[in-house]
């Protein structure tokens, strides 16, 4: 899948499917450059009509897995001066009905909605640690959901 916005890789997941279950690959290291490996994961579930973000970070990349549950209105926003793509806008729906990663580079800002009807589940694995090691850094942030006059807005 071809995201609009320069350095953002989207993947389309596939569900293998047999008598047990189902199993989907989130991720393989040797299909994750070096820049945006993994160095710790978390899930999160977002209820029915929240949104979170938008927000970006300065140094780290964030790879999100959208399998489901539930359906997500996933934004981006070119916000690197320095981008081919500045200020470009870009927004899929992906979760349980188009299983998707996606990596998102430092500068730019994103943010996800649940725009399905039940509780929905995403997973990140970034590159960097939250608050660093020991949890005592800086949390690597630029919450733009916290300014009522930021232009990154959430639009449907």
């Amino acid at each position: 899948m071809k995201c609009e916005i320069d350095g953002v890789i989207l993947k389309e997941l596939r569900q293998f499917n047999d008598d047990r279950g189902w199993l989907i690959e989130l991720f393989r290291h040797d299909e994750i450059t070096g820049a945006n490996q993994p160095v710790m994961a978390y899930v999160s579930l977002t209820k029915p009509g929240v949104a979170r973000g938008p927000h970006e970070h300065v140094s780290q990349s964030d790879y999100f897995a959208f399998i489901g549950p539930s359906t997500f209105r996933l934004y981006l926003w070119d916000n690197r001066k320095n981008s081919a793509t500045f200020r470009k806008f870009f927004k899929i729906d992906v979760g349980e009905n188009n299983k998707m990663t996606a990596i998102i580079p430092p500068g730019v800002v994103h943010a996800y909605k649940n725009i399905g009807s039940g509780d929905g589940i995403v997973y990140n694995a970034p590159n960097q640690l939250y608050a660093g090691q020991g949890k005592k850094e800086p949390v690597d942030e630029i919450r733009h959901e916290d300014d009522a006059k930021s232009s990154f807005r959430l639009i449907d």
